[in-house]
């Protein structure tokens, strides 16, 4: 039996899944480090980002030296393709990731293979029947949209909008009208790749589809198995999105489900969700989305073992 480890560091979080080729998963886990601060207004990471980044990273390292992983597949995402000095990042890295397998350090993927690998993992619980299905991934900096043969990634994420329009805590009016206005332009600039009125079934994964879901259940605590494969609809999530986009992050902060680390970005994803559900249900005729606690490490960890 072998043991691999997936890495995927987007602009909100680093996550890790280590996976025994003969037991399957070992450990999930998942640190907000918020990597990518402010990098839509200046173009570079900030220095107490790739700290914060690093920090866990060196944890995640030391994780998978206890549960003896061999090999390491680490991808960068949004933040990373946008940052100026993204190798001071890419050094950290490869100083970190040699300690598992020589050589290894972080990928910068596009969003096309971003979308590929979500996809792969978000749909492998789901029956095929349900099928043909969309997975939308919706990121801090990013967010990708993929069906089978169609795949883009767009740059809308919640860090983004919350740093560039949703600024106020909570949002106003304005901030909110300006945010939707932004993420139609985006939904209608990914609706001219992905054909979203074939779709049956959408598919959400990410933070802020899985917060969504522990919140649209009621439930005490975050529990990724009453999450996963959770199917939601959407007349439930809005009255989850209105109140989450009305309260401050503090008030936020107060409900369990809610990671400390995302409840000021969680607005704006909430925003996202709701124009999601509009276009869906006008182009689709959907009514739900089935939550996927599974997405892109799960594609990493197929490749490295089917490799």
């Amino acid at each position: 039996m072998t043991r691999v480890a997936a890495v995927d560091c987007g602009t909100n979080s680093i996550r890790l899944l280590i996976h025994d080729t003969g037991t399957g998963e070992v450990s999930r886990r998942n640190t907000i480090v918020r990597l990518g601060q402010g990098v839509d207004e200046t173009g570079h990471f900030a220095p107490e980002a790739i700290e914060r980044t690093r920090a866990a990273l060196a944890d995640y390292v030391e994780e998978m030296q206890r549960e003896h992983v061999t090999r390491v597949r680490m991808v960068a995402t949004s933040a990373t393709r946008d940052a100026a000095n993204r190798e001071d990042f890419f050094a950290m890295t490869r100083g970190l990731l040699g300690q598992i397998q020589p050589g290894a350090v972080a990928e910068v993927i596009s969003g096309e293979e971003e979308a590929a690998l979500s996809f792969a993992g978000a749909t492998a619980d789901i029956d095929p029947a349900r099928g043909p299905f969309c997975v939308i991934d919706l990121g801090g900096g990013s967010t990708e949209f993929v069906m089978e043969d169609h795949a883009v990634s767009t740059q809308m994420g919640c860090v983004r909008i919350t740093e560039r329009i949703m600024r106020t805590d909570p949002p106003t009016a304005e901030e909110t009208a300006e945010a939707c206005a932004f993420i139609d332009a985006k939904i209608a600039e990914a609706a001219s790749t992905v054909p979203f009125a074939d779709a049956r079934t959408f598919v959400g994964c990410a933070g802020t589809f899985t917060t969504l879901s522990a919140l649209a259940q009621g439930l005490e605590s975050y529990d990724p198995e009453r999450i996963h494969m959770s199917e939601i609809p959407f007349d439930r999530l809005r009255k989850v999105t209105a109140d989450l986009r009305a309260k401050s992050a503090a008030q936020r902060r107060e409900n369990p489900v809610v990671h400390p680390g995302r409840a000021d970005v969680i607005g704006s994803g909430s925003t996202v969700v709701e124009q999601f559900m509009d276009a869906f249900e006008r182009e689709a005729d959907a009514t739900s989305f089935i939550i996927s606690e599974k997405d892109i490490l799960d594609g990493i960890i197929a490749g490295l073992t089917q490799g």
